[in-house]
């Protein structure tokens, strides 16, 4: 019986994805690239996702949206929350559709659950059954975290104490399932990127200047509209507390500000800490993530990129 021939990495069609911390300059780089290649920059950046938050996402101005097309930045409402699994669907949809319009996609983020999402597919766990969760939902994190040992202990053994998200779904998985959570996520399904021809590029700046562009595009983002970004979503009232968009970064720093709990310049330091942190673990992630054939930079130079 003859076998199918796999195709070759050079007989399939192009993917470009440019990754990396936040403010290493991704934005810049996949536009430069897009223009080069006849690219379509889809964005992989959790935050930038949401209409609400232009100036504090840093998504993309509208001068250089105009530059070459963007897709998949600030379509979803903030009232919304937005999956890995949701956005790889938007991913996938996209990318094909560049692809069937004579264009390159050019994947730019640095959200790394949504990236791996993507490529490698997500682990097929069932629905949680609604009592399960609430019950887990309900415990205060340590009760949680003494459950999780009993019943799932691997899991225990790689979570933070109170990692209260974490926590609950690997003890409402493993309930509700009869298996720890590891092992659906060692049966992933529905990843693309045995599809493409991956160009990977990550971005890893020295970390003096990541952190010094960090600081200041902070200071940016509350002089150019962060502040008055997060008032009109305060306003809105039908944005759940809990709602993704109401985590990032910025937004609770400048929702205090806007409270009087805090001051200013307080605010500015507590969002400055915030992101050198989210960075931090973005950096680590990217540099133990990295496979092998994907190309790594400290500044951003598409000319000895996807040549």
């Amino acid at each position: 019986m003859n076998m199918p021939t796999p195709e070759k990495p050079q007989d399939l069609p192009r993917l470009a994805l440019i990754a990396g911390p936040t403010a290493s300059g991704k934005s810049a780089l996949a536009i430069e690239l897009a223009e080069r290649i006849h690219g379509v920059v889809i964005n992989a950046d959790a935050s930038q996702v949401y209409r609400d938050l232009r100036v504090l996402s840093a998504r993309p101005s509208s001068e250089d949206e105009a530059r070459v097309p963007h897709r998949l930045f600030g379509h979803i409402d903030g009232a919304e929350a937005c999956s890995a699994a949701r956005w790889a669907a938007e991913a996938t949809a996209e990318i094909d559709r560049a692809i069937a319009t004579g264009h390159v996609p050019v994947l730019v983020g640095g959200t790394g659950l949504y990236i791996r999402t993507l490529l490698d597919g997500i682990a097929p766990v069932p629905e949680i059954d609604t009592d399960v969760r609430e019950a887990v939902r309900a415990l205060p994190v340590a009760d949680a975290y003494n459950a999780l040992r009993c019943e799932d202990p691997d899991a225990a053994a790689r979570l933070n104490p109170r990692d209260t998200t974490r926590v609950a779904r690997a003890l409402e998985v493993v309930r509700a399932t009869g298996r720890p959570l590891a092992a659906w996520q060692a049966e992933r399904v529905g990843g693309i990127g045995t599809r493409f021809d991956v160009r990977g590029l990550v971005l890893l700046p020295d970390r003096e200047t990541l952190v010094a562009r960090c600081d200041a595009r902070l200071v940016a983002m509350f002089e150019e509209g962060g502040m008055e970004e997060v008032a009109t979503l305060l306003e809105r009232g039908d944005v759940p507390a809990d709602a993704p968009v109401r985590r990032a970064i910025g937004v609770p720093e400048i929702a205090a500000l806007l409270a009087g709990r805090t001051t200013r310049d307080e605010a500015v330091a507590a969002a400055q800490l915030a992101t050198r942190r989210y960075a931090k673990r973005q950096y680590t992630w990217f540099r133990n993530q990295l496979p092998i054939r994907w190309q790594c930079c400290t500044a951003p130079n598409s000319q000895f990129y996807f040549s």
